[in-house]
């Protein structure tokens, strides 16, 4: 009865998913028949039959799909727990789980439409019976049951990944099971690899089960038996579930370490006698493996000085393993490989000497090449920089300079050691020739190479080499500033320092195209700045070579006003102007940081000028400017797109665009990010304080006041009137120039952007907020003390009042005692008058004397209690007298405090019978 509720309450919902009640009514019976058949067939054969019918018709509609999810698992379940030895009813009932679970997706329909296969998985995966038993039938002897089981689990994952998860923790043995597939028969193998990719995922417990039942020996071992690189999807299941126990989880990274090593992990990336054939498999496989590097190497977001230290020892080991010579080979020897494994390469080794120095140094080493044609490693990095047609690639080969130049001095001085320019001749000599090159001598090239033809692409990619070999070396700064360079013909004139060069390629560049010939180059622009904001940083040399030349600065001020720039290129055109300034030692006029500042007054303002720092934080380069993150993860179904990396055509960027072009977003990291936040406090200071003061200080010498010897009176007036005169023009010009900051510095804190502003003139402010703040902390102090003074008055005060409250009702309790005592020898006197006016006269003296003894015990006891309770109430009297002072003095109506006390308790009626 209850099974053809559930079939009747289906109907309506098929009929209604399907649009024909009649058709969705029709397979509902049918479905309902079928299962009939197998749940109370007689006959063996009729039910197999059915099972096969019943597989055949939810494999191909959706309609008996969503029947079969209505009332067909119980039977299904019976199946496959009572009867094991019938194989081929079991196998059936296998295959019509998976037909059962599985999309449909040759069947056309509504996007909308409900998906009767998830929601038959959503329904099976609620009971962890059900898990339990599927898990079961992998111990089966049938190959068959096996690996439909797979199958059907596989499918369950997939839908419902984290409640499959949570029910095989809970089953024993249930990883174990799994496990043993691996070792099974390939097809079966393959399944339970496929399986146990899914259920590693995010999933912290099972990884360390997986790995304590023999993971990585099993991974490694099939990837060998498959082939290495060479082999097919198996070696790229095997990786993907390799990088889900390895990810994020340094217990099994250690475990890999310390047990197996990384040298099964390394031989994958070797190539062997087929290294020329790169097939799209072969290529996700290297990715996948490169993957693994990457998660060995790169720690998550989190800063854990711990997994620093975790991350540093897997550095050390993999370069000991040799693992830098084989990214070498994938990344820059092998330029048959692939772009996508090239560039992948190229990430690793960037990674694997960052913040690592004996690393840099194994890397600086590297000779690649065979006699006699040999060449440093890093030279053939930057030739890729500097020839390559991949974006991706110059942004990958850039990253190692970056790396390797942090914090490295010694590395920095090295290489700026070979920045020494070729003759013309050379200069002008086929690419191929670099190879005889040093590698300053081909940075240099590639720093004056393009203009001729038009195209300053290898420059602005030589220039972002050249900011990281200058990035906070003041040493390499001076070297590089005394570079000069032959002008490109002997008749334009004599040699050319190469900042003056990059300042003349800053302004080429809003007019030159790139190779393409799309004239979008605005990046170049400001990887030159980027280049020339590194250089000035911290260098009065640099800023003294820089304004050498006049035309630089009113290049630089028309550029930070030039409405057509990008937000970025005017920001950091902004920056560089104020480095001239804070790091300006010149005191000749024109060039000096007064001359400056009032330039920059006078021909952008210095509303605008600051302005121009907001607009450029707001940016999308600055606001997502980020530390590295991790790569995605690489699976089956983003494997394909990943291997087939294509680059950005400028051609579709529009200059709006153009802030978001990859180059930026490499170059603007949280490093530089960071320089510029500091230089900008730097700048905004010191240009109001420039500002704010003349631009010399008048001298009152004596001399000047004296009259000269042969001097008349009225040519002594007359000097001295000249001398008053130039004072107060200097005064004047002072107070203007006051009144204007102050006016500027007023209109940008109504646009809410005035904090560095204020912090920057208002230093008298400042020392008055700071003495107000102290004066309000005292009094705030105090006046919590006086607050906690008064709370423990009112708490002494409550006690106080209860007490007393107590002390009247012992009061009220002794009276009423002393009124019973009272009645009681009433009637003890009342009956002693009728024992005497009745009894004989024998007995009197004795009730007479009980009558005494009792009223003496009587008075003796009340007397005893009464002294008592005075003493008491003597004390506390005293108490509340001095608590009564100490209220009246903290302000407190101790009269009010008071009322009421007592006015209930009948004291008066006691006092009077006390009296009495």
């Amino acid at each position: 009865m209850k099974k053809m509720d559930l079939v009747s309450g289906y109907k309506g919902v098929v009929g209604l998913v399907f649009g024909n009640e009649n058709s969705a009514s029709s397979e509902d019976s049918y479905v309902e028949r079928l299962l009939e058949r197998i749940s109370n067939g007689v006959l063996a054969e009729d039910r197999r039959s059915a099972m096969t019918e019943l597989q055949a018709v939810v494999a191909e509609s959706k309609g008996a799909q969503l029947a079969f999810g209505a009332m067909g698992f119980p039977v299904i379940m019976v199946v496959l727990k009572e009867e094991r030895d019938d194989v081929e009813m079991v196998r059936g009932a296998l295959e019509t789980l998976v037909s059962a679970l599985t999309p449909l997706d040759h069947v056309k329909g509504p996007k909308k439409e409900v998906q009767p296969a998830l929601m038959n998985t959503d329904l099976l995966s609620r009971e962890a019976e059900s898990i339990s038993l599927l898990l079961s039938l992998l111990s089966e002897e049938d190959f068959y049951i096996r690996y439909y089981t797979l199958q059907v689990l596989t499918v369950l994952l997939t839908n419902s990944l984290n409640r499959l998860q949570e029910a095989i923790l809970t089953i024993p043995r249930g990883i174990t099971r799994l496990m043993d597939m691996l070792m099974d028969r390939e097809v079966i193998r393959n399944e339970a690899l496929l399986l146990l990719t899914y259920l590693t995922r995010e999933a912290e417990e099972i990884q360390k089960i997986v790995v304590f039942e023999g993971a990585f020996e099993k991974i490694f071992s099939i990837i060998k038996e498959e082939g290495g690189s060479d082999g097919g999807v198996v070696v790229q299941d095997c990786l993907e579930l390799l990088n889900n126990l390895l990810r994020n989880n340094e217990s099994n990274q250690i475990l890999l370490r310390e047990t197996m090593g990384f040298d099964p992990l390394i031989s994958i990336l070797k190539l062997r006698g087929s290294a020329y054939s790169f097939t799209q498999q072969k290529t996700i496989n290297l990715l996948s493996a490169l993957e693994t590097i990457n998660l060995l190497i790169v720690r998550g977001s989190e800063a854990d000085p711990g997994k620093d230290a975790h991350k540093l020892t897997n550095k050390t080991v993999l370069v000991q393993k040799k693992a830098l010579d084989n990214l070498l080979m994938l990344a820059v020897e092998s330029q048959w490989a692939p772009v996508a494994v090239r560039c992948a390469a190229l990430r690793c080794i960037s990674d694997i000497i960052a913040a690592h120095p004996k690393n840099r140094d194994v890397l600086a080493s590297k000779v690649l090449g065979e006699e006699p044609q040999v060449e440093a490693a890093l030279n053939s990095i930057l030739r890729i920089i500097l020839r390559t047609s991949s974006m991706q690639e110059f942004l990958a080969a850039d990253r190692i300079f970056n790396s390797f130049c942090e914090k490295n001095p010694d590395g920095q001085t090295m290489l700026t050691s070979t920045l020494i320019p070729q003759p013309q001749s050379m200069s002008h000599a086929p690419l191929e020739e670099d190879v005889n090159m040093s590698f300053g001598s081909m940075l240099i090239r590639g720093l004056t190479l393009g203009e001729s033809d038009g195209d300053l692409e290898v420059c602005c990619r030589a220039a972002s080499v050249l900011s990281h070999i200058l990035m906070d070396n003041l040493q390499c700064k001076e070297r590089v500033l005394r570079i000069e360079l032959e002008a490109p013909m002997p008749s334009l004139g004599a040699a050319e320092p190469l900042m003056h060069r990059m300042v003349r390629y800053l302004a080429l560049a809003s007019s030159m195209k790139t190779k393409d010939g799309t004239g979008k180059a605005g990046y170049v622009q400001l990887i030159i700045l980027k280049l020339l904001v590194t250089w000035l940083a911290d260098c009065p040399n640099a800023v003294h070579c820089f304004l050498d030349s006049r035309p630089h600065l009113t290049y630089l001020l028309e550029l930070v006003s030039n409405p057509s720039a990008t937000v970025c290129t005017r920001g950091l055109a902004a920056v560089l102007l104020g480095e001239c300034v804070i790091y300006n030692k010149s005191s000749d006029t024109g060039r000096d940081a007064f001359s400056i500042v009032d330039s920059i007054s006078q021909k952008v303002g210095l509303t605008s000028y600051f302005l121009k720092f907001d607009e450029m934080q707001k940016s999308f380069l600055f606001s997502s400017a980020k530390p590295t993150q991790a790569l995605k993860p690489l699976t089956r179904s983003t494997a394909a797109s990943m291997a087939e990396i294509e680059d950005i055509d400028d051609s579709d960027l529009s200059d709006k665009e153009n802030e978001d072009h990859p180059l930026l977003s490499s170059m603007f990291d949280k490093h530089f990010v960071d320089i510029i936040k500091s230089l900008e406090s730097s700048i905004r200071e010191n240009i109001v304080d420039v500002y704010s003061r003349p631009k010399s200080e008048v001298a009152v010498v004596p001399a000047e006041l004296e009259q000269r010897n042969g001097e008349s009176d009225k040519d002594y007036v007359k000097r001295l009137k000249a001398f008053v005169e130039k004072q107060c023009s200097e005064i004047q010009k002072l107070l203007g120039r006051n009144a204007t900051l102050a006016e500027e510095l007023a209109k940008i804190g109504g646009d809410g952007a005035s904090q560095s502003e204020q912090r920057a003139s208002g230093a008298l402010d400042r020392v008055q907020v700071e003495t107000l703040r102290k004066d309000l902390h005292e009094a705030s102090q105090r006046l919590e003390i006086l607050k906690e003074e008064k709370a423990q008055i009112e708490s002494d005060s409550s006690m106080y009042r209860n007490l007393a409250a107590k002390m009247e009702s012992d009061l009220k309790s002794l009276s009423d005692a002393y009124n019973s005592l009272e009645q009681t020898n009433f009637h003890l006197e009342k009956e002693v008058k009728a024992l005497k006016s009745g009894g004989s006269s024998v007995s009197s003296p004795d009730v007479e004397a009980i009558k005494a003894e009792a009223r003496e015990e009587a008075q003796k006891e009340s007397e005893a209690e009464l002294n008592d309770l005075l003493v008491c109430l003597g004390q506390e009297q005293s108490k509340v007298e001095k608590l009564s002072a100490r209220l009246l003095e903290l302000g407190e109506d101790v009269e009010k405090l008071l009322e009421g006390i007592g006015d209930d308790m009948g004291l008066p009626e006691d006092d009077e019978e006390e009296e009495d």
